[in-house]
């Protein structure tokens, strides 16, 4: 039987969630944006919807978060992170928010806002 430890393998093809949260994310000029804060997984169908990027500020002290479409992630095995075809002043004019209250995780029309703007299809609207 696979232990917990197993998880933190990289090489694999799955990754556990606590593993994937604090992963660095890079632009396709391998410039840090930031890191993955967490993951937001759609209850019902249990695909990832988002990855929530830490950036903007220093220390923790002023981030922002910015809710990216999974699809827009790719794993890079030589970094070690994540990496988006997003430049930075794209990124920071991407929908965002500073807490979880402000975050529209229920409202559709604050989520097709965030997958129209990275150019990607809402999860919800293609078939699995």
């Amino acid at each position: 039987m696979a232990s917990l430890d197993d998880t933190t393998d990289p090489s694999g093809h799955l990754i556990a969630a606590k593993q994937v949260q604090g992963t660095t994310v890079y632009n396709t000029g391998l410039e840090k944006l930031g890191s993955v804060e967490d993951v937001m997984i759609d209850k019902a169908t249990g695909r990832i919807a988002y990855a929530i990027l830490s950036f903007g500020g220093f220390l923790g002290i002023g981030d922002r978060y910015y809710p990216l479409p999974w699809e827009k992630l790719t794993y890079n095995t030589e970094v070690g992170g994540y990496v988006v075809d997003i430049d930075r002043e794209v990124l920071e004019g991407a929908p965002s928010y500073t807490d979880e209250a402000t975050a529209g995780w229920n409202d559709e029309a604050w989520g097709r806002g965030v997958y129209t703007y990275y150019g990607v299809h809402p999860f919800w609207d293609i078939a699995p």
